[in-house]
């Protein structure tokens, strides 16, 4: 794709490592998020954004250098774009802002926000009947993940003073290139933090990329349409090992498969985890525009600020493929992945990483840390 390069996926990987990192701190806690759903959602916040709130930002969606909202949606535009196949993927995803019946939205920002991913600007009754406009919302949303997230938004969340909430919600359905054999899965151990527990766990030999590198075990499990599950299964402690890792580490590990034929245990598994991402963005330097120095003032005239930024992802790995869903809200008030040799064994039977991805740009749709599967 024109214009995206090994920058672009270096910029994505540190912000998909930091936001982890903040948002899941807990190495013995299984977590599961988007990195799709959650650009998606801040970056359209960052193309209305001026001055510090902007900055801090792009600064966390694109690096340090001078980058533009702009750039971000070109990539995940590009990992909307799944390759044809003969079990055809199912992708779908939808950026709304959803503003308060009466505030102005600049022309020049609704230009932008149609120019994300299936970007689209609707009114919803924040003022005088926010509990419908919730349920405005949670219905589109709903409908977008193929009813994964039935909820996204709960009860209270949106009140009289909400002027605005940016929603991002994304779907993913994608078999096997090589699907394990059904009558391969049987229980077996995993070994998690203080306990082992037998789980449903499955078995497939095949010609897959693999390596071992920097003390990691690094597997890619290929889908249809393009679309990468990527195992990241540590040769000590996942919280030591997961520590040491930066994006520079990670960059190598995703780069350093090559095809080797395997045998791959894999437990099965549904992850879901909702997470308020306020606290997370803070730590990773996002925090002027959760304040009254918010300047929103490219969306609207009208003044700003964001006080909720909400996310729900819903990840299931099992014998035909894997299927998620993530959805992210911000929103603000008024201010106020011929030859047969033996093949390597490689055992997921203790806690490990799951990366979902573009192949072609590099785009992580789901990060997931399984600690108990």
């Amino acid at each position: 794709m024109p214009g995206m390069g090994v920058a672009q996926q270096d910029m994505h990987l540190r912000f998909a490592l930091a936001l982890h990192q903040a948002m899941a701190p807990d190495p013995g806690v299984t977590a599961c998020w988007s990195p799709f759903s959650v650009a998606g959602a801040l970056g359209l916040v960052a193309s209305g954004a001026r001055g510090a709130t902007r900055d801090e930002l792009t600064t966390l969606l694109l690096g340090p250098a001078d980058g533009e909202p702009a750039e971000l949606a070109e990539l995940l535009a590009g990992a909307t774009k799944l390759d044809q196949h003969r079990v055809a993927p199912v992708l779908g995803v939808s950026n709304t802002l959803w503003t308060r019946a009466g505030i102005p939205v600049h022309r020049e920002f609704a230009g932008e926000a149609l120019a994300w991913p299936h970007g689209a600007l609707r009114e919803a009754p924040f003022a005088d009947d926010p509990d419908s406009a919730r349920q405005q919302i949670n219905t589109e949303v709903a409908q977008a993940t193929h009813g994964l997230i039935p909820a996204l938004i709960g009860p209270g969340a949106i009140h009289p003073a909400t002027a605005a909430i940016v929603v991002n919600a994304l779907y993913l359905k994608a078999a096997w290139l090589s699907g394990f054999p059904v009558h391969a899965t049987e229980p077996r151990p995993f070994h998690g933090p203080g306990a082992s527990t037998e789980v449903p766990t499955m078995r497939l030999t095949a010609q897959l990329g693999y390596a071992a590198v920097h003390g990691w075990q690094v597997l890619n499990l290929p889908a249809a349409g393009g679309v990468d599950a990527v195992l990241l299964l540590p040769g000590s402690e996942l919280s030591d090992a997961a520590t040491e890792m930066d994006h520079r580490t990670l960059a190598a590990l995703l780069a350093a498969p090559e095809p080797t034929r395997v045998e791959l245990f894999l437990p099965k598994f549904q992850v879901r985890h909702s997470t308020q991402l306020i606290e997370a963005l803070r730590r990773t330097g996002v925090s002027t525009m959760f304040t009254d120095l918010a300047d929103l003032s490219g969306i609207s005239s009208t003044p700003m600020t964001v006080d909720q930024v909400l996310h729900e992802a819903v990840l299931t790995i099992d014998e035909h493929g894997l299927e998620g869903a993530a959805a992210t809200a911000a929103a603000a008030r008024l201010v106020a992945m011929v030859h047969q040799p033996e093949p390597v064994v490689v055992r997921v039977d203790r806690p490990f990483l799951l990366l979902v991805r573009h192949h072609r740009t590099g785009v992580i749709y789901f990060f997931a840390r399984i600690v108990r599967p």
